[in-house]
């Protein structure tokens, strides 16, 4: 929502066609207030939503769905716009000839997998993802309050369950077998879910109580209990994205190894825009081993929460107004070559000279 307060009206009218539930939230409410129109098609057809497109004169159509659940691909089929991009919420490419260009990273997507994509792909600076700071609850919690031993290590991963892998998991248990005062803080599955990770992590030789599992709260609260943890592990096949965004927000430095696509390259694009490349472990025996040195170390600990406390005031990652400019510049090149006669070409956005930093 925040980018989308960003972009420069005097270049864009901004259109927004919603199919998904009907609610009153503020998060809603704001969205709507950051539109120039905010259109309900969520009773049309797929063929009706794409004339309502076509004629309110669309030049440029995002999809913010891809493949994900309720996604509404119909409309795209029928080409209502003449430039129509794949933005943020699919992690590849969508292998349709009606989607033109899909919006990267040079990290998340190095530019040789451009012959694995049928869109071209624009590349932003720094990294893919916006990110922007989100509400945290007025009243930070206590260790108690969250039933988290005071005096532990507690490494975490809020990420959803179906992340998980075995390989990361074994990994997980290695480090807590070497770090022995450290729990894992988990978000907290289904019953048997969590009795099976209690199960499995007894057969790797851990107590089960050194899993705690947090229960749902509402998001600000969420955001607050980062501050209780001492370092995010995260997961291998599919990474943390604005999981790993409300961390490094709340100082808690976060772990990743990249692997070879998209999905599992993102937290490693927010690490560089966060300028913290030494959080991006080249494989998992050092990844293991980083956790592990940060989990034994307690100066070595604070001496990055106060470099991630440095870096969310000077690195790109959360300036916000630079991603909108950056990506305002790649919709309007775009739309000059559409105008242009030329077809659709991979392109990157040059970075600001100058941050208009907000």
């Amino acid at each position: 929502t925040a980018i989308l307060e960003k972009h420069d009206r005097s270049q864009f009218e901004v259109f927004a066609y919603s199919y998904g539930p009907v609610e009153d939230s503020p998060e809603r409410q704001r969205f709507t207030q950051a539109v120039d129109h905010f259109i309900d098609i969520h009773e049309l057809s797929d063929a009706e939503a794409a004339d309502r497109i076509a004629a309110d004169g669309i030049d440029i159509l995002i999809d913010r769905k891809g493949y994900t659940f309720g996604h509404r691909l119909g409309i795209f089929a029928r080409r209502p716009a003449p430039v129509q991009v794949n933005y943020l919420a699919f992690g590849g490419t969508m292998g349709v000839d009606f989607i033109d260009y899909a919006i990267v990273d040079a990290f998340v997507v190095p530019p040789e997998e451009q012959e694995n994509y049928t869109e071209r792909l624009v590349y932003l600076p720094d990294c893919y993802q916006p990110n922007s700071y989100r509400p945290k609850a007025d009243k930070m919690p206590a260790r108690s309050d969250c039933g988290l031993p005071e005096e532990a290590v507690v490494f975490c991963c809020f990420n959803q369950t179906y992340k998980l892998t075995p390989r990361i998991f074994d990994c997980w248990m290695r480090i807590l077998r070497r770090v022995p005062d450290a729990v894992l803080w988990l978000l907290h599955p289904d019953a048997a879910t969590a009795d099976n990770l209690r199960h499995e992590a007894a057969i790797r030789g851990v107590d089960a109580d050194r899993l705690i599992f947090a229960p749902k709260v509402l998001q600000a609260a969420h955001i607050a209990r980062h501050a209780l943890v001492d370092i995010f592990l995260d997961t291998d096949v599919v990474n943390a994205l604005t999981t790993a965004s409300d961390a490094l927000s709340m100082g808690c430095p976060v772990i990743t190894c990249p692997g070879h696509s998209f999905v599992s390259r993102g937290a490693g694009s927010i690490l560089r825009a966060m300028e913290l490349p030494e959080l991006i472990a080249d494989d998992f025996h050092a990844y293991e081993d980083l956790a592990v040195m940060l989990g034994t170390q307690p100066d070595s600990r604070a001496a990055l929460r106060k470099k991630i406390a440095e870096k969310m005031r000077t690195a790109p990652l959360f300036d916000t107004a630079r991603y909108s400019a950056h990506l305002d510049r790649a919709l309007l090149e775009m739309w000059r070559r559409y105008a242009a006669g030329q077809p659709a070409e991979p392109f990157s956005v040059p970075p600001l000279e100058t941050s208009p930093r907000s």
